[in-house]
């Protein structure tokens, strides 16, 4: 393992070139995080022959308080390391470094949360099929002591869409009531547009009423005006605003990401004006029909439950984008590996607590900021 001496340009490519690349693997990325506390150490695994053969964009935060704790600090490779996970020996060397640099860094865990598929298909149903090089995986990070973590900052199962058909295959293989629901809001007058830099306190002002009406918490404007800004600067990776309009007045819109044949649906938004006439689905099917055209072969519609039923709060997210003709695909999560097993037991039962207080007060600014007009 090394540190990577790289330019922004020659990492995207390098981990391109990867198995499985991830747009939160990107420099790009890393650049949003360092503005957030967060220090990026990209590291790089190379093959007997010296060419690239797994990579890590590793985030490294210094826990800010004295005496003790000062040393302490916590590690985290978001949807990575990238290699071939079915590689044990490789597999091997890469987990075996990463445990030592947990102890150097004196962090208090590393956390890592790779793609790495357990499965594919609606659990229980009978088109389900499990991966087994997922579920070895699974029982080497046991054995190896890594816990599978509380604290799942990523979606850890999802939904994929397979862009390789054809437009008409594509839309053959919707819910009935998808494709209805599509060419109604084309007949009552719903239009879609590519965003601009001018749209996005506009578009963050009606994430903000999609966040108090679904109840989730989200971040301050800044936080996502940093990411929109820097990947919509960028051509690879890159990403579109989109909008949808009813008589030039914006009610619907999503951020897609496009990195490496793949497309991501990270941001979506909507107002509670006319809703009936399904501009969210016109919307989904603009973006699909650009990501294909961008040479996207999968688009990641980011999220689905846990538990497939109507008790998590995913439910109805998660039959929307199944409609859309996706494919539920269930990955390992993140997973911990500590050092020093007692501070991890004090950090984990102190920092749910303290997630609860931020979760509260983010919601209570951003019902403030939303009745201010901001």
């Amino acid at each position: 393992m090394q540190i990577a001496n790289v330019t922004p340009e020659t990492w995207d490519r390098l981990i391109a070139s990867l198995p499985n690349p991830h747009l939160l693997q990107t420099w790009e990325w890393a650049q949003v995080k360092a503005r957030y506390g967060w220090t990026p150490v990209p590291l790089l695994w190379k093959d007997a022959g010296g060419q690239p053969a797994a990579a890590a964009m590793l985030l490294k935060k210094t826990i800010p308080a004295g005496g003790f704790a000062a040393r302490l600090s916590l590690l985290y490779i978001p949807k990575g390391p990238l290699m071939d996970w079915n590689d044990v020996p490789l597999r091997t060397r890469v987990l075996d470094d990463l445990q030592v640099l947990a102890r150097k860094h004196a962090a208090i865990f590393i956390k890592i949360d790779p793609d790495v598929i357990l499965g594919t298909g609606m659990p229980g149903q009978e088109d389900a099929l499990e991966n087994a090089g997922g579920q070895a995986v699974r029982s080497e990070l046991n054995r190896r002591g890594w816990r599978f973590s509380s604290d799942q900052i990523q979606f850890r199962n999802t939904v994929f869409l397979d862009l390789t058909p054809s437009e008409d295959e594509l839309l053959a293989a919707m819910k009935q009531k998808t494709r209805y629901n599509i060419r109604l809001a084309q007949k009552k007058g719903v239009t879609v547009r590519a965003g601009t830099p001018a749209d996005l306190p506009m578009l963050y002002k009606m994430y903000a009423e999609t966040s108090l009406r679904d109840g989730f918490v989200i971040r301050e404007q800044a936080y996502y005006q940093t990411v929109w800004q820097i990947f919509m600067a960028s051509s690879e990776p890159t990403c579109e605003p989109l909008v949808a309009e009813v008589a030039g007045e914006p009610v619907a819109g999503l951020f897609l990401f496009r990195f490496a044949g793949r497309a991501y649906y990270l941001y979506g938004m909507s107002r509670s004006l006319h809703r009936e006439k399904m501009p969210t689905y016109l919307l989904q099917w603009e973006a699909i029909r650009r990501a294909k055209a961008a040479g996207c072969k999968v688009y990641d519609l980011w999220g689905a439950p846990d538990v497939f039923n109507e008790s998590d709060g995913m439910w109805g997210v998660f039959r929307f984008k199944e409609g859309l003709g996706g494919r539920v695909v269930c990955t390992l999560g993140a997973w911990d590996y500590a050092p020093n097993p007692f501070v991890y037991r004090l950090y984990t039962q102190v920092i749910p607590h303290l997630l609860d207080v931020m979760r509260a007060s983010g919601r209570a600014k951003t019902k403030r900021m939303y009745a201010a007009g901001g």
